[in-house]
C-alpha cells in the first residue's frame, strides 16, 4: 500500500511481540523503517522475532526487553534504541471488575502500563525528534477512549487519558515538524482474541460466528473485526506528509463503534 518512504526512520513500538504492536511493526518495517521492537519478556523467540522481521523486509530490527510498568525502564528503552523518529505507545494489558471489586494492584498496573509509560516513553522521545527536525508519536488508545463499558474502569480511565495526553503533546510540539495522534481501535483479530473465541462458544452455547457477530461485535456495528494489517497501515499514513497537518485528534478504526 505504501513505498518504501520510511528508509533512514527509527520506530519504537512498546509490546510488540505479537498482536496490533507486531502488526504495526511489520507495517512500518514494509515502508521501510527500522524498528525496535518490545515487551517484558527476554526469550530466544523474541530476538528471533526481530531477526525474522528484519530479514522479511530489509530493515534493522532489534528486541528490547523493557517492563512498560516501570518509569526507568521506559525511559531506557529510547535511550538504548539510541534514535526515535516515530514512537507507537502500544503497550496494554486489560481487566474486568465492578468498581468496588477491582483489584488495587490491577487498576495501579493498568494505569501504569497503559498511560503513564506513554508519558515517560514520549519524554525520552521528544528530544530527540526535536535534534532530528521531525517526529511522530502515535498513541494505540481505544474505542473506549471515546467511550466506556461497564466493569473497565481502570482500561476505560487510561484509555480516555491517553487521548488527553496526546492533545497536550500536539499542542506543545505544534510549531514543530512533530505530530501526535491517537489510534482507537474497536475489536481487532489478535491471537488473544482468537484464543477467546473456544471458551466463549461453550459459556454462551454459540456457533463462532454467533459468538463473534453477537458477544464480540455486539457494539460494533461492521460486525468485522479490524485487522492488525489495517491498524499498522493507519500508523504507516500518520507517518506520510499527507497527514503532516493532522495532529492532536484520534482516528477511530472500530466499524462504526463510536458512531453509535
Amino acid at each position: 500500500m505504501f513505498e518504501r518512504f520510511l528508509g533512514g526512520k527509527t520506530a519504537i513500538v512498546t509490546g510488540s511481540n505479537s498482536g496490533i504492536g507486531l502488526g504495526v511493526a511489520r507495517q512500518l518495517a514494509r515502508a521501510g523503517a527500522d524498528i525496535v521492537l518490545n515487551s517484558f519478556t527476554d526469550r530466544p523467540e523474541d530476538h528471533q522475532l526481530a531477526q525474522n522481521l528484519a530479514e522479511e523486509h530489509g530493515v534493522t530490527v532489534r528486541y528490547v526487553k523493557a517492563d512498560m510498568s516501570k518509569g526507568d525502564e521506559c525511559r531506557a528503552l529510547i535511550q538504548q534504541a539510541g534514535r526515535c523518529d516515530i514512537l507507537v505507545n502500544n503497550a496494554g494489558i486489560q481487566h474486568v471488575a465492578p468498581i468496588p471489586d477491582f483489584p488495587i494492584e490491577k487498576w495501579d498496573s493498568i494505569i501504569a502500563i497503559n498511560l503513564t509509560s506513554a508519558f515517560h516513553t514520549t519524554a525520552a522521545a521528544l528530544p530527540m525528534m526535536r535534534a532530528a527536525g521531525w517526529g511522530r508519536v502515535i498513541n494505540i488508545a481505544s474505542a473506549h477512549g471515546l467511550t466506556a463499558s461497564a466493569f473497565k474502569s481502570a482500561y476505560v480511565a487510561a484509555k480516555h487519558g491517553i487521548v488527553g495526553f496526546t492533545k497536550v503533546t500536539a499542542l506543545e510540539t505544534a510549531r514543530e515538524q512533530i505530530t501526535c495522534n491517537a489510534i482507537c481501535p474497536g475489536y481487532v483479530l489478535t491471537p488473544l482474541v482468537e484464543a477467546q473465541i473456544p471458551d466463549s462458544m461453550k459459556e454462551y452455547n454459540m456457533t463462532r460466528d454467533e459468538v463473534i457477530r453477537n458477544v464480540m461485535l455486539e457494539r460494533q456495528p461492521s460486525k468485522e473485526f479490524a485487522t492488525v494489517e489495517q491498524m499498522g497501515d493507519t500508523a504507516v499514513f500518520l507517518c506520510s506528509d499527507a497527514a503532516a497537518q493532522i495532529t492532536g485528534t484520534t482516528i477511530s478504526v472500530d466499524g462504526g463503534w463510536t458512531a453509535l
